[in-house]
């Protein structure tokens, strides 16, 4: 499946000004989405945090503003034969959201091994769902046959600069909510989030850092830069489940040259992360959205040599949707 991309001036899928472009798109549809601040947080850090609450976007995740920008850039005859993606999470939401809010069909393809809270989710906003293995191979199988049986428009769950540029309206939010941010910290996956926020952010303040957050079961982007090229793994081990993707041809090339480090972080640490978003910010966080938390306060991170520079930091918190079962099978709880 060939990725879609709005036109660049530069080499890049998007740019400050399709990020824009993005932001006045969805304004009408998508939440403004507040920034928390705590003390007891600061002091444990010894930096002062900002975090940029997605877990409170339509949909509970970051992914509703890319989603929504792809859905509302189509014409309408585009858009009359809907839309489909592969997707084990959030962006399967999303796009069935936002497909919703333009009354158009949206086709999602669905791991058989997501999150039964994810899965729910693609239901209550009317999504159809298509079951495929858990591969990638299979899922990109089915959306294949789905995209021909029905001639709907693919969007890709990161490698689309339509989604890039949505996602990129992170930046523009935050750092209006809070200038003094010298440094964002973002978590990875296939690289459309962080390839948003770096564009936008980089294009604001252009000595701002960008670090990525990987869990270290899989730490494809940590690798990737490492070797100067896209890197995929054998074997992906992690509690995140939304940070289980490579990067792609378009969320590359922006990661190499603005994302400044990767922070790898463990399992353990991204799951007292969560801890620490409930107990203290009072807020429910999904592993994924939990793991910028993690690697401010990871060992990785001080050790870092950028890390005496890094004083006021920006930290995504990428989604809400947590699968609380799978939580308590996994430490072994029963909630009843």
């Amino acid at each position: 499946m060939e990725p879609n991309h709005e036109p660049s001036s530069d080499s890049y899928a998007a740019d400050i000004a399709s990020i824009r472009r993005a932001q006045v798109r969805i304004e009408p549809f998508a939440h403004k989405t507040p920034v928390l601040t705590s003390k007891t947080l600061d002091s444990v850090s010894g930096r002062k945090l900002y975090f940029k609450c997605e877990c409170f976007q339509k949909g509970g995740a970051f992914k509703f503003r890319g989603a929504c920008n792809a859905v509302f850039s189509l014409d309408d005859d585009q858009a009359a034969k809907g839309v489909v993606t592969h997707s084990s999470g959030n962006h399967a939401a999303a796009l069935a959201l936002a497909a919703n809010l333009r009354g158009i069909p949206a086709y999602i393809v669905i791991p058989k091994n997501a999150p039964k809270c994810k899965v729910e989710n693609v239901k209550r906003y009317g999504g159809q769902v298509i079951w495929s293995e858990p591969s990638m191979e299979s899922r990109e199988e089915i959306a294949n046959k789905v995209l021909n049986d029905t001639g709907a428009v693919l969007i890709h769950p990161y490698n689309d600069g339509r989604i890039i540029s949505g996602q990129g309206t992170i930046s523009l939010e935050l750092l209006e909510q809070a200038s003094k941010i010298d440094t964002l910290i973002v978590p990875i996956s296939g690289g459309g989030l962080i390839s948003g926020v770096a564009l936008a952010a980089k294009a604001i303040n252009p000595g701002i850092r960008i670090l990525a957050a990987e869990p270290l079961g899989a730490d494809d982007a940590f690798q990737s830069k490492i070797n100067g090229r896209i890197t995929k793994l054998s074997e992906i081990n992690t509690i995140a489940d939304g940070l289980r993707a490579f990067l792609g041809d378009l969320t590359w090339p922006i990661v190499r040259d603005l994302v400044d480090d990767v922070i790898v972080v463990d399992d353990d640490e991204i799951l007292q992360a969560m801890r620490l978003c409930y107990e203290i910010l009072k807020i429910a966080v999904e592993p994924s959205g939990a793991i910028g938390l993690a690697a401010v306060l990871s060992d990785s991170f001080k050790k870092n040599p950028a890390y005496c520079e890094c004083n006021n930091i920006g930290i995504v918190i990428s989604g809400g949707n947590v699968d609380l079962g799978m939580l308590w099978n996994l430490r072994g709880c029963d909630p009843r």
